[in-house]
């Protein structure tokens, strides 16, 4: 089993795969040490052809596998995309189109949430994968004939895994649903979130507008410094030091040497001076351009049952349609619908899911429709009130 580490092999087998109306991939990768994921293997199938690539062999040009990845007329084929496509939109600066998620796509088939490659392998072919590679270092070489067995077997189950979903797809109408899920999956924003928005991660632990300004201001600078030097955001700052600065906003070392999270003696690294910038920053600010504080979100009376109430119809619909609940509604949606109805503008409520779903959900908040116990099963029901009210 050989690495394709050659110009010559890479652009043979790209020619071998791009025959195939679909390719099978995947990636392996590292990045507990640093922001941007470091490639180190890729893996790719399609019936009758694999391929294994170096993307560590010296002065190797992946652009034929960048071309494979935008090429329109061959499917490409992941199980859980997203970290692969951020890889291959930050290598070659392009998002794979078109994609079919095998994990999404399982879920629209009923195999639960969230399925784990090696148990949709299982469940659908019957194979069980040996994942005792699975912890491997992946930029160690050379790596074994077991390592890269493992790291086959990702791409050559895909295959019959792929052909299963989609006829089952096919078969229930359900091709357009896995559609509208990887429109999400291939959306540039999903892969270049903006510096400015990093504050959003962060659980909100401010009470004045100044305070967020500060968060806001420093958390934005510490999105670009782990971006330019390329390590985790917890290596520049960790998140209790943006909180801690935000609340005593410290203007200079003296000041920031003060504060508990700082360790001795950083208040005078050139981090540190970024930091302060950032701090001196929004502090000038004037009152006028201060953030708002995002207002609570005050449920109106009876929302709680009534999110209680979808809750179980959520479930209902999910066994009825045999999808995954989570794919259907998140628990967000069904808070927001409780509290918000129609207005809410949640996924639950648009698309397929208000086909399937969300209309059902509106229904029940109206009247229209009902829940009862009936032959020790939950089921839905018009009431007679609502019949009445629509004779009429």
């Amino acid at each position: 089993m050989q690495l394709i580490t050659s110009a010559q092999e890479l652009k043979e087998a790209v020619a071998a795969l791009e025959k195939s109306d679909f390719v099978t991939i995947d990636t392996e990768f590292i990045r507990e040490t640093t922001f941007w994921p470091e490639l180190c293997l890729i893996q790719m199938a399609a019936p009758g052809t694999t391929a294994l690539i170096d993307p560590l062999s010296a002065g190797l040009d992946l652009s034929p596998f960048f071309d494979l990845m935008d090429n329109k007329k061959v499917m490409k084929v992941f199980h859980a995309a997203r970290q692969d496509i951020e890889i291959i939109y930050h290598e070659g600066g392009l998002i794979p189109v078109p994609i079919f998620d095998t994990q999404v796509a399982a879920m629209v088939c009923g195999f639960g949430d969230s399925i784990s490659y090696d148990q949709l392998v299982s469940r659908v072919t019957g194979e069980h994968i040996d994942k005792t590679s699975r912890f491997t270092d992946w930029r160690h070489r050379p790596l074994s004939e077991k390592q890269l067995s493992y790291a086959l077997a990702d791409v050559t189950h895909l295959i019959p895994v792929y052909q299963h979903l989609k006829a089952e797809l096919e078969r229930e109408g359900r091709a357009h649903w896995l559609k509208e899920e990887m429109d999400v999956l291939t959306a540039r924003e999903t892969y270049d979130p903006h510096p400015e928005d990093a504050w959003k991660r962060l659980k909100m632990r401010v009470r004045k507008p100044i305070e967020l300004a500060v968060m806001q201001s420093v958390a934005t600078w510490r999105e670009r410094e782990a971006r330019e030097r390329n390590v985790p955001r917890g290596r520049v700052v960790k998140d209790e030091m943006i909180y801690e600065v935000a609340q005593q906003q410290p203007r200079d070392p003296e000041a920031l040497a003060r504060l508990r999270s700082t360790p001795r003696g950083w208040e005078r690294s050139a981090a540190a001076a970024g930091l302060l910038k950032a701090v001196n920053e929004a502090l000038a600010l004037p009152k006028e351009a201060l953030p708002k504080l995002p207002k609570p979100q005050h449920a109106p009376e009876g929302a709680a049952a009534a999110a209680e109430l979808i809750k179980v119809l959520l479930k209902l619909v999910a066994e009825r349609e045999s999808v995954a609940p989570k794919l259907l509604a998140s628990s967000d949606d069904i808070e927001r619908i409780a509290a918000q109805g129609e207005k809410a503008n949640v996924p639950a409520l648009t698309g397929w899911r208000r086909d399937v779903f969300g209309e059902e959900a509106l229904k029940l908040l109206r009247g229209e429709t009902a829940l009862r116990f009936s032959n020790r099963r939950i089921e839905t029901f018009t009431p007679e009130s609502s019949m009445v009210s629509a004779a009429e």
